[in-house]
């Protein structure tokens, strides 16, 4: 179903002693923002720096973001609060024309991410959901086989990943915004959408480079599974 076009775009980043890929990974952002504005009129990047105590804070003020810190260390807190922060800036735009694109900050997007979920959701998607590839110099032989193995480029997976997600603002506002917990708020999200009705489309086209680390800052999250699962 077609929807009246996209109007705004809202990067929202939440960042836990991430002083080693932080930059990298704001670099690709702003770089596919710059792409995306060629498409909509406002896009801008919201980074939420999570009880850190690195030089998070210093690499982000290298960049034209909007920065804002909490201290709770849990994922689900800060996307949270880069999701407010943005719906307060672009409270001028319609709900529905509003998209919000999350990645995390470990974390590299292509050029065309955000462009990519643009025309996803001018063509009637409410979420996307990307998929992510492990930075192989972080893995070792046997579980760059597993994962080749076990997932085939070009065909996405379905998986739901905070590093590769877009939601429509209405959609997400709908179900009460990313519930406030440490791990696995992205998943929760995404099933509260389903159940709302959202329609949610899964997508290899601009897939996200990711830390391949074992051991990760939450719980539950990728690193586990790349330790424990990909042998």
């Amino acid at each position: 179903m077609m929807r009246n076009p996209l109007s705004a775009i809202a990067v929202v980043i939440p960042v836990h002693d991430e002083e080693a890929l932080l930059g990298a990974c704001l670099s690709s952002v702003c770089d596919a923002a710059e792409a995306a504005r060629a498409a909509v009129s406002d896009v801008v990047v919201h980074v939420v720096l999570d009880a850190c105590t690195d030089a998070s804070t210093q690499i982000a003020a290298e960049f034209p973001v909007a920065v804002h810190t909490v201290d709770a260390c849990s994922v689900g807190v800060a996307r949270g609060a880069g999701v407010q922060a943005a719906l307060r800036q672009l409270a001028r735009v319609p709900a529905d024309r509003l998209w919000l694109a999350h990645t995390d900050a470990d974390s590299a997007v292509p050029r065309h991410w955000l462009t990519h979920q643009v025309a996803l959701a001018n063509d009637g998607a409410d979420v996307v959901v990307g998929t992510v590839r492990p930075d192989f110099r972080d893995l070792s032989d046997a579980q760059i086989a597993a994962w080749r193995a076990r997932y085939t480029p070009g065909v996405a997976n379905g998986h739901v990943h905070g590093a590769n997600l877009g939601t429509r603002a209405s959609s997400l506002i709908a179900v009460g915004g990313f519930p406030p917990i440490p791990a696995h708020e992205d998943v929760r999200l995404v099933e509260e959408m389903r159940r709302g009705g959202a329609k949610i489309v899964a997508s290899d086209d601009a897939w996200v480079l990711t830390s391949g680390r074992q051991y990760g800052r939450a719980t539950g999250g990728y690193a586990d599974y790349l330790r424990t699962q990909l042998v």
